[in-house]
């Protein structure tokens, strides 16, 4: 069977997965939802699809099989709601909104459906984060070091906290994701943010931009995780590094090294892991068979539930156990 797409979303990102939904066999997208009609009819166009400007009259108008959700993270609500009520599954792109309220009621919501559902969490779907899954099978890790150093992006709504949540909410949720994955499940979390340099030098900066989170897991490892977004492109640092007796692992997008006893390992990343989440949706939505999605709603909450823990304990000063 075609399955039949549409997506919600005109940004850059929206067209990466529209891209990809266009190579795929089976796949058609229907539709394009934007923030007016003329966006989504500019976007929808070379991929001879309908553009819209409303959810509803999209949902309407269209017979979909799923839909794509890449909105800033102040746009979330009535969207999923729309999708809930007529029971169409959905991938959504991270973060799930910029504080846990809205999300903590779509996600009673998508229970009581029993919604196919998908996060863009697109680092769980590497080859080599699999490849370190496994390694760690056999660890006892130590602790956990984690780091998002970059820049900041240019649009206004990531620079404002109300809207985008913040750095550690918007970018680093990837690194907390991956903590989560790969090392267990968070019971405490103490954070420190502050601001430095960028809201001397752009209008309407109130996210911060350095900070560090401490983290205490379930099952005893310590993690740590800081970030910044004051350095200027192309400089920057993305990763996660696991310590025990045995030795380093350490993770960024690129390669996964294995340092062992004074001997290393180097495994390049293969493959496009944002192919791979889709994939693994859309069969899904064919089959039935949720069993090769690897961050659903649920799971994408319980990651936002530490970044924004993370911003309440950096205002009270103190620890947020969970």
């Amino acid at each position: 069977m075609t399955i039949k797409v549409g997506i919600v979303g005109t940004g850059w990102f929206s067209k990466v997965h529209a891209d990809l939904l266009a190579g795929m066999a089976d796949v058609q997208l229907q539709a394009v939802c934007g923030s007016s009609k003329a966006k989504g009819e500019d976007m929808a166009r070379p991929y001879g699809a309908a553009g819209y400007g409303d959810i509803t009259e999209m949902l309407d108008a269209e017979k979909l099989d799923a839909v794509y959700i890449c909105v800033p993270p102040q746009s979330h609500g009535a969207i999923e709601r729309s999708l809930i009520k007529r029971d169409i599954p959905f991938f959504i792109e991270k973060p799930l909104s910029m504080t846990t309220e809205i999300p903590a009621s779509l996600l009673q919501d998508i229970k009581e459906h029993n919604l196919l559902t998908s996060v863009g969490y697109h680092f769980r779907y590497q080859e080599n984060v699999n490849r370190l899954k496994e390694t760690l099978r056999g660890d006892k890790i130590g602790m956990v070091m984690g780091q998002w150093m970059g820049g900041m992006p240019g649009v206004a709504w990531w620079r404002d906290q109300e809207q985008s949540g913040g750095q550690f909410t918007e970018q680093t949720t990837h690194i907390v994701d991956l903590v989560r994955y790969l090392a267990g499940e968070v019971k405490e979390v103490y954070g420190m943010f502050g601001n430095r340099i960028m809201h001397e030098q752009h209008e309407g900066v109130s996210v911060a931009d350095v900070g560090t989170v401490s983290l205490k897991l379930e099952n005893g490892i310590i993690a740590n995780i800081s970030n910044t977004c004051v350095l200027p492109d192309p400089v920057g640092s993305v990763g996660l590094s696991f310590y025990n007796d045995r030795g380093l692992l350490d993770w960024n997008p690129d390669r996964l090294l294995e340092v062992r006893s004074g001997n290393s390992t180097e495994f390049e990343n293969t493959g496009n892991p944002y192919l791979v989440e889709s994939e693994a949706f859309l069969y899904a939505v064919r089959t039935g068979d949720r069993s090769r999605i690897l961050s659903d709603y649920e799971d994408g909450f319980k990651t936002l539930k530490v970044t924004c823990a993370a911003y309440e304990s950096a205002q009270s000063g103190l620890p947020v156990k969970f």
